[in-house]
């Protein structure tokens, strides 16, 4: 019965020349449907396997991307985590090897199936991964800001905050950020700690020269933060330094800057890395030379530099250069 089916299958892959057959694909895909009701897993997946390379090998790139995308989706809907994941490893490849562009419905097929894969599979990185590079376009780059807050939003859901954080960070999407960092912060964190919470965010996106997601994730987390009271000015200082920080860097004026970074060192010295932070703010934004050496070395800067790039010539306009999403907490 597999044999027969496979040799069905890899008849109508074979039509059509160069042009597009979807009424073949649509008739492989109900052959490889029917074979997975029936739990036919194993033969269906080297099924699937065998017309992607089929398909590959002519040029139809998109029926390959469809099919591996259908057949990932059917796997997953039968609980068969590692045939999914390898499908959806093929559509990534058709995706790389093709010259598609990059549009919000593949964006969002990509993060449907990362939403699927089970969170704790080697395979979910790597995914990931390839996803984010092939979304960039190979530039380099940490990945199209779409896809970020798509993979943000599953991560979120899956209540894994600090990954959802570094997604966040490399979106557009602050008031997304801000309401997550709220619930992140009302459920897992210190009542005394729910400035540092925001502080944290608007400095990093701040290092990406994302000035307008900084704002916006300050403004909708201390709006919604249920232990904020209304402000500004707020209770806690450090809300207030964040405050004027942004008043300073829209003026652009240095010796704002520098006073204000003056007064507020008690609550800065909070955490030891937002002076690192302050540093590279004053870089973009006030005209500050860089330091010729870093008061931090070993995982601290190798913590800064994964988040805002370490090339001082960076003219990106959100200022990202590749690195790991594991390095950013």
């Amino acid at each position: 019965m597999a044999a027969a089916m496979m040799a069905a299958a890899e008849q109508e892959a074979s039509k059509g020349g160069g042009g597009r057959n979807r009424g073949g694909v649509q008739r492989v895909e109900g052959k490889l449907r029917a074979s997975v009701e029936k739990g036919e897993y194993y033969e269906a997946h080297q099924m699937y396997r065998t017309l992607f390379f089929r398909y590959m090998s002519q040029g139809k790139h998109v029926e390959a991307r469809e099919l591996m995308y259908s057949g990932a989706l059917l796997f997953f809907r039968h609980s068969q985590q590692n045939s999914a994941a390898d499908l959806s490893m093929l559509v990534l490849e058709s995706l790389e090897k093709s010259d598609a562009k990059v549009t919000d419905e593949l964006l969002e097929n990509l993060a449907k199936v990362f939403s699927l894969m089970d969170p704790n599979s080697p395979e979910r990185v790597a995914f990931v991964s390839r996803a984010l590079k092939w979304s960039s376009g190979g530039s380099g780059k940490l990945g199209h800001p779409k896809l970020h807050q798509l993979l943000a939003i599953t991560l979120w859901k899956e209540q894994n905050y600090c990954e959802s954080r570094y997604h966040f960070l490399h979106s557009t999407d602050g008031e997304g950020c801000a309401n997550m960092l709220v619930e992140y912060s009302s459920s897992r964190g210190y009542r005394s700690e729910v400035d540092m919470f925001v502080a944290q965010a608007v400095l990093q996106f701040l290092c990406l020269k994302n000035k307008t997601s900084a704002s916006v994730v300050f403004t909708t987390y201390t709006q919604k933060h249920p232990s904020i009271e209304k402000g500004p000015p707020f209770v806690q200082p450090l809300l207030n330094f964040i405050w004027f920080l942004l008043l300073a860097v829209d003026g652009g004026k240095l010796t704002v800057f520098t006073v204000l970074c003056e007064q507020y060192q008690p609550s800065l010295k909070r955490d030891p890395m937002y002076n690192e932070y302050l540093d590279r703010i004053g870089q973009l934004f006030f005209g500050v030379p860089p330091k010729q050496t870093s008061s931090y070395g070993g995982l601290l800067g190798n913590l800064l530099n994964s988040l805002m790039g370490t090339g001082e010539d960076d003219d990106a306009e959100d200022g990202q250069e590749d690195s790991s999403p594991i390095e950013l907490d």
